[in-house]
């Protein structure tokens, strides 16, 4: 995948997003400050593992982590994992630091944190060095995502 299938995706879906360049970030807070945004705008899409081999996206602010508890509540599992980085490129198209449900392979279902909600984000555009910034609300509805408390402070 890369950042053409981002913006071919977004646009399908009648995705508002605007595309930035931006240096290379070696941490989160300095990514949040070179965009000029708090880190919880900045909201990671981590890939999760269901037990039956399949796939789905956890979107979750940048000062916050996925509880695994309440995910797993959530999807009636015992059991959810983070698969490697080369699971992850295999299962979305994407490379870990760019990875995003807009245009990934697959089309996983999506789980948002409900504290995205009614906020302007920041996510990985589909390729490195690319910082996309769109409407969380409207990401919500483009992908029909399951909105629920499934995070915690890190």
């Amino acid at each position: 995948m890369s950042a053409e299938s981002f913006l071919a995706d977004a646009a399908a879906r009648g995705l508002p997003v605007e595309v930035i360049e931006r240096p290379a970030a070696n941490s989160l807070a300095e990514a949040a400050e070179l965009l000029g945004i708090q880190p919880a705008d900045i909201v990671k899409s981590l890939v999760v593992k269901h037990k039956d081999g399949s796939f789905l996206f956890a979107l979750i602010p940048g000062d916050r982590q996925i509880s695994w508890p309440k995910l797993r509540e959530l999807i009636g599992v015992n059991k959810l994992s983070m698969p490697s980085a080369e699971v992850a490129l295999e299962a979305t198209g994407y490379e870990r630091g760019t990875i995003t449900p807009v245009g990934a392979q697959g089309n996983w279902p999506v789980y948002a944190d409900q504290s995205i909600k009614g906020r302007r984000i920041s996510m990985g555009a589909g390729a490195h060095g690319r910082s996309a910034f769109l409407n969380a609300d409207a990401l919500i509805e483009a992908y029909s995502a399951i909105v629920a408390d499934i995070s915690e402070l890190l």
